[in-house]
């Protein structure tokens, strides 16, 4: 029988390979348009603990000390191509202590 593939991903806090299901996704939402394809709203960035939201995706280790590296370093700004606001960085903090207990 063939072994079942496991997702790898890359933690935008230490850099390390992980399979998929340790990480925690952090999600940009799609932009929102008007009829005539012009942006009406920029897609909010937040943590996506089930890993089924919608949009573009980067990874994260479940700890606090990753997510604060990669927010230091600049490197969710980076892939996700836009400035990230430090209410945002806050609210995903919280977050991830809440789902940590």
């Amino acid at each position: 029988m063939k072994q079942k593939k496991i997702p790898m991903r890359k933690c935008t806090g230490c850099g390390e390979m992980k399979p998929k299901k340790e990480l925690v996704r952090v999600v940009k939402a799609p932009d929102t348009k008007n009829e005539n394809g012009d942006i009406t709203a920029k897609g909010e960035i937040s943590l996506d603990l089930t890993g089924k939201k919608p949009g573009r995706g980067a990874y994260v280790c479940n700890n606090i000390e990753c997510l604060k590296k990669a927010i230091k370093a600049k490197r969710l700004e980076r892939a996700f191509s836009t400035l990230i606001p430090q209410e945002v960085y806050d609210g995903m903090k919280e977050e991830m202590e809440k789902a940590n207990g």
